[in-house]
């Protein structure tokens, strides 16, 4: 183990990082593109789009349960990387093993949580009839894999704290090969497999990353040394976990932000009919393929800045995030312009109605303008976590959300405005990543400008081993 972070030229090495991971944000775009793919080819018994409505309807559940095991994930990463960079090798250990237990406990609870009221939940999102019970079969199975989810997960994110970015990325881009070998066998069946449908997608999803997460964890085990199946004393496992969530917790509740507005933008969207809902939901997962790029290089951006921040090592986080941030504004401009010109020609890729084409078509034109302000505002919240202030980037999310992503939504709702919907979600981004680059290039820009032996690390709880 090694902070491999805190070394060498700083654009040549997060660009290297970034081409290391773009496997792994092509997987993580790839799941929800095959899914949408294979999904899409099923029409409904007496709704044609209704396999499609029902995984936008699964879309805000899936995100916000994602979201907790991402928030207990960076509560593992960040101070592992810090006590990287700050050379505390026993003290990473110990702290990812203690966490690694920890999101298989929760993970667990939330899945009795999560079957035990499915139907009801999905219910007041808006899904009735044949899309209800279309939903709750995919969600039924998919509760089974929130242990792969969340270990896979975790285990990934490990890895890229520690510098093993290609095998993190490999293991990734592994899982999503899987996941597409099984979508068709599983949906449609094969042989002695019984078509599934809908159904078969959870299953798919939930053995690839069955097979990710238990390869990451024997890396962290045998290769890399930081997970360890010792006897933590309780004292110290409490010490540990109270670590883990105070960057879990603020970061869990950053990021319920998303899954909450999009849960008012999805029942919002819900009024407007299956074709409306097909229509988004195919834009909201092919949208995904813009942030491949800018996605690579900020997954290993939050270690990078932890790393440094564990060393001192101010000067980089600040060139750091400013090379991010530029790099993101860049590329996503440039990916909106070929984004534009293509819309009307994807589009019946992935919808069978003539109205769910034009829908989608028209979501793209309009919300691909603010993916520049997406991809710089999580910039900026990773700035913040990275460097001990997990709260400051969930009040970020707040911002986006829940003070301009949900408000602008129901005033356009209230003018009946589908297309309001979409320029809504494009204020929102725009706005969103201008104020969050500002606050964060502020926070950075007030580290000290050299390595200060006497400085305290403000963001880090400190344990004694």
């Amino acid at each position: 183990m090694a902070a491999v972070y805190t070394q060498g030229p700083i654009a040549r090495s997060m660009i290297r990082t970034a081409l290391a991971m773009i496997p792994a944000t092509l997987a993580l775009s790839g799941y929800n593109l095959v899914d949408a793919y294979f999904v899409g080819k099923l029409t409904g018994k007496t709704l044609v789009d209704a396999p499609m409505a029902a995984m936008g309807f699964t879309l805000p559940v899936v995100m916000l349960i994602g979201c907790l095991f991402h928030g207990l994930g960076t509560g593992v990463c960040a101070p592992t990387a810090q006590a990287l960079g700050g050379d505390k090798l026993e003290r990473a250990a110990k702290g990812t093993s203690s966490g690694v237990f920890l999101i298989l406990l929760f993970s667990i609870f939330v899945a009795i949580v999560g079957m035990s009221c499915s139907k009801g939940l999905f219910r007041s999102f808006g899904a009735k009839g044949e899309v209800l019970e279309l939903v709750t079969g995919y969600m039924d199975i998919w509760y089974f894999g929130c242990a792969t989810a969340s270990l896979a997960m975790a285990g990934h994110g490990l890895l890229i704290s520690v510098g093993d970015n290609k095998m993190a990325s490999a293991l990734m881009m592994s899982g999503m090969i899987l996941n597409a070998f099984l979508d068709p066998l599983f949906i449609f069946g094969w042989g002695f497999f019984p078509a599934m449908g809908i159904r078969g997608a959870a299953l798919a999803t939930i053995i690839s990353q069955a097979v990710g997460g238990t390869v990451s964890m024997c890396l962290l085990c045998r290769k890399h040394r930081l997970l360890r199946f010792r006897r933590i004393p309780f004292v110290q496992l409490r010490q540990y976990w109270f670590v883990i969530l105070r960057y879990a917790i603020p970061a869990s509740l950053g990021m319920l932000m998303m899954p909450i507005g999009m849960t008012v933008v999805t029942r919002l969207t819900a009024e407007f009919g299956t074709a409306a809902m097909a229509g988004s939901t195919a834009a909201g997962r092919l949208e995904s393929i813009a942030f491949v790029v800018p996605m690579s290089l900020g997954m290993t951006l939050t270690p990078f800045i932890a790393q440094n921040f564990g060393a001192r090592r101010y000067d980089r986080i600040r060139e750091g995030l400013i090379f991010a941030c530029r790099f993101a504004l860049i590329f996503l401009l440039v990916s909106a312009v070929i984004f534009s010109l293509a819309a009307s020609a994807i589009s019946p890729h992935f919808c069978n109605s003539a109205e769910a084409r034009e829908i989608m078509a028209r979501c793209i034109l309009i919300t691909v303008w603010g993916f520049a302000g997406v991809e710089i505002h999580r910039f900026s919240t990773f700035a913040f976590t990275g460097c001990g202030r997990p709260l400051a980037a969930s009040l970020l999310n707040g911002l986006r959300f829940l003070v301009l992503l949900v408000p602008l939504s129901l005033l356009a709702w209230h003018f009946g405005s589908l297309t309001g919907l979409f320029v809504a979600r494009l204020v929102t981004d725009v706005l969103s990543g201008v104020i969050g680059v500002v606050l964060a290039l502020r926070m950075v820009k007030g580290l000290p400008p050299k390595r200060d032996k006497s400085d305290l690390q403000s963001g880090e709880k400190r344990i004694k081993l």
